[in-house]
This record gives C-alpha cells, sequence and structure tokens, in this order.
C-alpha cells in the first residue's frame, strides 16, 4: 500500500535581522533558533516509521529538511513544487493590514485580494501542492512521507481538504514555525486527503523568535 500519512512541515526561524519579506530571495537561512526548532519537530516524530523526505529548493527549508535526514537517515528529495509562492513585496519590510496605506506605489498589487494580485495566484499554489502530496503518498510502499515547505502552501492544502474558501486573512494562519500538519488519504475525500493532525512541537520557543517568516 501507498505512505500512511503525509507531515507537512513548516521550515524554523529564519535569520532575518531586516524584518523584510524574503519570499524566494537567496540568502535566507535559518537563524540559531530556527535551527533548533527545526531540531525539535524532527525530533517530535522519533520513533515514527519516516521512510521518504521532500523539501522546497529554498535554503531555510533545506536547512529545517537536515534533521530529519540525519535523524531519519534519509536523503532529501528536492521538488520545486515545495516552493513559496512569489510575491511583489519581497525585500520589502511590509506587513499585511492598515500599514499598507501609507505605502501608495503598493496599492495596485492589492486591487485582487481573492487571486490574489500581489503573487502566485491560490487555486495554483494549491494545485501544485496537492499533486505533490499525491506524488509523495504514492511513491512510497508504505510508512510515513515528510514534504518541508512554507506557511502559505501548507495553509492553501489545509484549506483546500477542508473544503475551505482559499481566500484568507494571512494574519489568522494556524501554522507556526517548524509545525507539522498531517494529512491520510481518504478516497472518499474531495481532495483524496483529509487532515487528521496539526502539531507544534516548537511551541514554547516562539516566545523568542523575532521573525515569523514570509507571507
Amino acid at each position: 500500500m501507498p505512505a500512511t500519512l503525509i507531515h507537512l512541515v513548516r521550515h524554523g526561524e529564519v535569520h532575518n535581522p531586516d524584518r523584510v519579506l524574503y519570499g524566494r530571495l537567496p540568502g535566507f537561512g535559518l537563524s540559531d533558533l530556527g535551527h533548533r526548532m527545526a531540531e525539535r519537530a524532527a525530533a517530535h516524530l522519533q520513533g515514527r516509521t519516516i521512510v521518504k523526505l521532500y523539501a522546497s529548493p529554498l535554503q531555510r527549508t533545506q536547512e529545517s529538511a537536515k534533521p530529519w535526514s540525519d535523524r531519519f537517515g534519509l536523503e532529501i528529495t528536492t521538488d520545486e513544487r515545495l516552493i513559496e509562492p512569489h510575491n511583489k513585496f519581497e525585500g520589502r519590510r511590509a506587513s499585511f493590514g492598515p500599514g499598507l496605506l501609507t505605502q501608495p506605489e503598493t496599492w495596485p498589487w492589492m486591487s485582487n485580494p481573492r487571486r490574489p494580485s500581489w503573487g502566485e495566484p491560490f487555486v495554483d499554489i494549491a494545485a501544485r501542492m496537492l499533486s505533490v502530496v499525491h506524488d509523495a503518498w504514492s511513491s512510497v510502499d508504505d510508512g510515513e512521507v515528510v514534504l518541508v515547505t512554507h506557511q502559505l502552501p501548507i495553509w492553501m492544502v489545509h484549506r483546500s481538504v477542508n473544503g475551505k474558501k482559499l481566500y484568507h486573512d494571512p494574519r489568522r494562519r494556524r501554522c507556526s514555525l517548524s509545525s507539522i500538519t498531517t494529512l491520510e488519504y481518504r478516497e472518499s475525500a474531495p481532495t483524496s486527503f483529509a487532515e487528521i493532525d496539526y502539531q507544534d512541537p516548537a511551541a514554547d520557543l516562539l516566545a523568542e523568535s523575532v521573525d515569523l517568516g514570509a507571507v
């Protein structure tokens, strides 16, 4: 039979002293705290039968996947479909909310938040993520598979498998740094997968975090 469970793991805290929205920009690796978070996530599933490991190609996800690779003796399979969505706010110090009203040059980017007009369409993110989830599920004969990726891609899977509209308030995502969202194959489900668990193994470290990740 294929994989028993698929675990979507968000990367740890990024070293980002300038507090920019880094998106796909190169050179943004984990902070010391981020490495601790990543270790905590991998340790959380110690004893489970993790048989395959995928990661986004970006530095922060590759570094977050390494503790899984070391702990479970797995090679990291890099898959472009797990990457952070492109975003016109990359490199800027900005956050979604009223503060954007003070930046008129960004107003055209906000013309259609339901798409969204500032980056990759939600429907495209959901489609590529569900495709890699399905491929990961069918890539093994048994056991559990880990996919290390980013907040918005995980949130698009969450909303898809739970039958929710993809448009949402970015400030209300339940997907903390180094969190683990677990899926199980369900043939009867609309997307063929159901979310069965959410765990936050680095929750006690979040208070120390100064960078909560790109939006």
